[in-house]
């Protein structure tokens, strides 16, 4: 270790200097800040969300006030023009910050918001990364095959099918740079989730793949997808488990808002991981499957979820687990 340059001391050239304030781009300082930030927060009559630790809302004369805190950069909107003034000014009074008005661009997404909802896309993002690797001209791909992908991912090499793979990846945003993801205002607060299993789909290790959606009335809010075990129904059950533990974390920060909900339902198209859900009877081949995911049963039984066969036409989570024909994957996009 060294003196840093410009404050170096000629009267203790071999000695360092003590750190006792945490300063930006250091390890610790996002914590630091979040600290400082939240304190400051609950003494200004804010509540902390209950499964998001980053979400905090003010509730004044029947309005409402929201700020989600990502690292150094803050979201926030109100119902009142005048509650949001006054949380600026209180902000730019404590803090060095500045406002950079309506949000357009975060974190890679760009925003554009209306009367009648919100568009979220990465056009730009796109448009740049295949700029960045020369694939601005490529030939456009009308679906992504997910076969393709996940074998470059998993096996990442100079083999001439791993490059191929790559430029699949490139080719199908090329396709699609201006694709939005829509949140309605209109849209019911409903909570579903879809999730499927492909069984021994993966080309390298045979592992089944599985995927979920989870929406919020028609509006896609996340999704994943993953190679998972072993059958067929421990897949989809495995995975179910996934999918209820996604919608029972968006059903506790929903209820910081007021949103109540009672049985969420899951839709799958495996009659047989729906029935190890709901039988309380165990036998030998399902019972390590019951070990790992038996909140899922539980969750079942308290009503939290419910258990719902969807037929595979109609399975969103599809899109997810394997290639589709273009008519079934634009029918599920």
């Amino acid at each position: 270790m060294r003196q840093p340059p410009g404050f170096e001391s000629a009267r203790f050239p071999d000695r360092v200097y003590k750190l006792r304030k945490a300063l930006y781009g250091l390890k610790q300082a996002p914590r630091d800040w979040y600290a400082r930030l939240k304190s400051f927060l609950l003494k200004s009559r804010f509540v902390m969300g209950s499964a998001d630790k980053t979400l905090f809302l003010l509730s004044r004369g029947g309005n409402t006030l929201i700020v989600q805190i990502y690292v150094g950069d803050i979201i926030f909107g109100g119902s009142s023009h005048a509650l949001v003034s006054s949380f600026t000014e209180q902000m730019s009074r404590e803090f060095e910050m500045s406002l950079m008005g309506e949000l357009q661009f975060f974190l890679g997404l760009q925003s554009k918001q209306g009367l009648e909802g919100t568009f979220i896309h990465q056009a730009k993002y796109t448009r740049d990364i295949l700029k960045k690797f020369n694939m601005g001209d490529s030939k456009p791909m009308t679906t992504p095959k997910l076969q393709t992908w996940r074998l470059m991912l998993m096996k990442m090499g100079r083999r001439t099918s791993h490059r191929q793979a790559v430029k699949h990846i490139f080719r199908y945003p090329k396709f699609t740079p201006e694709l939005d993801l829509w949140y309605s205002s209109d849209s019911s607060l409903s909570l579903r989730g879809f999730l499927d299993a492909d069984h021994a789909g993966c080309r390298i290790d045979h592992k089944s793949t599985s995927g979920t959606c989870q929406l919020l009335g028609i509006s896609l809010v996340s999704w994943s997808s993953r190679n998972v075990a072993l059958s067929t129904t421990e897949a989809e059950y495995i995975v179910a488990a996934s999918c209820c533990s996604q919608l029972l974390w968006m059903k506790a920060t929903l209820s910081d808002f007021g949103l109540r909900f009672s049985r969420i339902p899951l839709l799958v198209d495996s009659t047989s991981a729906i029935s190890i859900a709901k039988n309380p009877v165990l036998h030998s081949r399902t019972k390590h499957i019951d070990v790992r995911f038996l909140f899922l049963r539980n969750h079942y039984e308290k009503g939290d979820i419910d258990l719902f066969r969807v037929v595979s036409a109609n399975q969103l989570a599809d899109i997810f687990t394997k290639p589709l024909e273009f008519d079934a994957f634009m029918h599920l996009r």
